[in-house]
């Protein structure tokens, strides 16, 4: 990581803490090293960048979606952080097998299931490609949960130069079992079902979602 960028991530981490209170929980249980990947909701633009700024490795794997692409800013941005572009709506084998690669490689992948911004709040249905890669690769996983980072939040104590709350809560590390050749969709159906649960549980109810009633998250609340 060149120098330019490692100055802008320390700028970045001062302006952070400047417009928002953060309270961070168990970042401790993110691995110093190695390969892992990390999950999280996806509430708010301000997340991505909290990820680059609140990172304590310098070899974070980030996807950064096509429509950014056309900005001749963000394409420097994310030259210079070695990102990895992501076509959302096809699958992608050309940014998957460079993901793989840097996962097998030691690399952390910062990564929303959801695969979008969930508008309400609320969890979405998450996608499998997080399940994929960390099985793939063979690397543990780590539950994020993040509160108070909602764009509408955001925009109205900004605007009035409040400061931001926002909460960041880090799971243990988990791992997935063996990848499933035989039945690979109901294999990543089920694994991305306990991904998503595992954030859930670190959230507060109001924001279980799509998964408020699933017998998987109240058997992890319970436990």
């Amino acid at each position: 990581m060149s120098m330019l960028i490692k100055l802008l991530i320390k700028t970045g981490r001062v302006v952070a803490h400047t417009i928002a209170r953060i309270d961070v929980e168990g970042m401790e249980r993110i691995p110093q090293a190695g390969g892992c990947v990390v999950v999280s909701n996806h509430i708010g633009r301000l997340d991505a960048m909290l990820g680059m700024v609140l990172a304590e490795r310098d070899d974070v794997i980030m996807f950064v979606a096509e429509k950014y692409q056309k900005y001749a800013f963000w394409r420097w941005v994310v030259g210079r952080v070695d990102g990895i572009w992501l076509n959302r709506f096809d699958t992608d084998f050309h940014a998957l097998r460079e993901v793989h690669k840097r996962l097998k490689a030691g690399g952390i992948l910062a990564i929303a299931p959801e695969g979008t911004r969930s508008q309400s709040g609320k969890l979405l249905p998450g996608k499998h490609g997080a399940a994929f890669l960390a099985a793939k690769a063979g690397v543990p996983i780590v539950p994020v949960a993040l509160t108070g980072t909602e764009d509408a939040v955001v925009k109205a104590r900004l605007r009035r130069f409040h400061r931001l709350d926002v909460t960041i809560r880090v799971g243990e590390p988990f791992e997935l079992p063996p990848l499933d050749r035989k039945d690979r969709d109901a294999y990543l159906e089920a694994q991305t079902t306990e991904i998503m649960c595992r954030i859930a549980a670190l959230l507060p109810p109001d924001y279980h979602g799509h998964y408020a009633e699933h017998p998987r998250l109240l058997a992890l609340s319970d436990g």
